[in-house]
């Protein structure tokens, strides 16, 4: 049985020009996205806190057309769905504008027929405490709130992924919750989700899953492949680099490197995630630029990591085909006919859709 193939999204980025501002995602209060970056072939280029650069160049998370883009691309290459980067619902940082740009997110995702799942960020717990925007006492309500709010308007939904029944859920690190916290939050909830901790499993989670650990590659990848509980459950983890932009941009020191190496990590970590027997397997990421995660399509590797995904889920598709489309969304271009391409699109019928653009490119050429 073929895996589910779930990418993690990080909803964070805020750009000009579909905001006033550009966000810390993009600049990490270092990196100065109105400065061109000098250089051969670079000219076009922004300075943002990435070592690397979006095909489409930095924008904002909340933008429909972007999200669009990205997730026909995910269809297009044999990505089921994502796994979204939740910090909840509190009124602290950009929390706000992490839930509205998930919203619209997986509003798309429905419409264009992919998957999702949510990864919580239990961290903010002791951050919301620290801010004295909450008491240390309430640690775990405030978690059973949230879980609610989850429980009542996400994991319900058709197309919230599911495994034996149950609407799956991870969460990051050991930064917030305690185990025991996550115990109670999760032995209160009648139909608790399918929980998975990231790489040690807790005592209230059914599994693990697996994250890129740059300074004990690829040791930690063996290690996580050869569980000490037999009956464990896993989620393991492709990815094709790290190399994050954290010294470069004063916000702390690196986590390490995993090159590249033209191509053969990525490929070496996919098959044997996709060969792993697991039911889901997750990507890291789609689009973590800080840490040079991503497999969105690149000005430095294009659409190559997509191709190399295509090739071993047995797809065959124009990768290029969702950029016309959004390069379209920019100018005045029919919306009636964009959609019909959109929908053609996340449909598989692509040569219908490759007719369609053509056309509105034609019309907007001759107008």
């Amino acid at each position: 049985m073929m895996p589910i193939v779930l990418t993690h999204y990080m909803p964070w980025f805020v750009a000009k020009p579909f905001r006033a501002v550009w966000g810390w995602h993009w600049t990490m209060n270092t990196f100065n996205p109105e400065r061109q970056v000098s250089g051969k072939e670079s000219q076009d280029k922004r300075e943002i806190a990435s070592h690397y650069y979006p095909l489409i160049g930095p924008y904002d998370s909340g933008d429909p057309a972007v999200l669009e883009y990205h997730l026909l691309l995910m269809k297009l290459s044999g990505i089921d769905g994502v796994i979204v980067d939740w910090y909840g619902l509190s009124d602290h940082l950009d929390y706000p504008i992490l839930h509205q740009n998930t919203i619209t997110l997986l509003k798309i995702a429905v419409k264009l027929g992919l998957k999702y799942a949510i990864c919580y960020e239990d961290q903010t717990i002791p951050r919301l405490v620290e801010a004295k925007k909450l008491a240390a006492t309430e640690r775990v309500a405030h978690a059973r709130r949230e879980l609610s709010w989850l429980q009542q308007n996400w994991l319900r939904e058709p197309g919230y992924v599911h495994l034996t029944g149950k609407p799956l859920l991870l969460s990051f690190g050991s930064d917030g919750l305690t185990d025991s916290e996550w115990s109670e939050v999760l032995s209160s909830k009648p139909g608790a989700p399918l929980y998975f901790s990231e790489h040690r499993k807790r005592s209230a989670a059914t599994g693990r899953f697996d994250w890129p650990i740059p300074k004990d590659f690829p040791t930690s990848l063996d290690r996580f492949y050869h569980p000490q509980e037999r009956q464990e459950q896993l989620i393991p983890v492709a990815f094709p680099r790290f190399h994050d932009c954290y010294a470069e941009g004063k916000a702390q020191a690196t986590l390490g490197v995993i090159s590249d190496d033209n191509g053969k990590t990525w490929k070496a970590t996919l098959e044997r995630a996709l060969k792993s027997g697991a039911d889901v397997i997750q990507l890291a990421t789609w689009n973590d630029w800080g840490e040079g995660t991503g497999i969105e399509p690149t000005v430095e590797f294009g659409y190559r990591d997509l191709e190399v995904l295509q090739k071993l889920r047995g797809k065959k598709a124009d990768l290029a085909l969702p950029l016309r489309l959004y390069r379209l969304r920019q100018r005045v271009a029919p919306k009636a006919e964009l959609d019909t391409v959109a929908q053609l699109l996340a449909s598989g019928a692509t040569s219908s859709a490759a007719s369609l653009l053509k056309q509105v490119e034609q019309n907007g050429a001759s107008s």
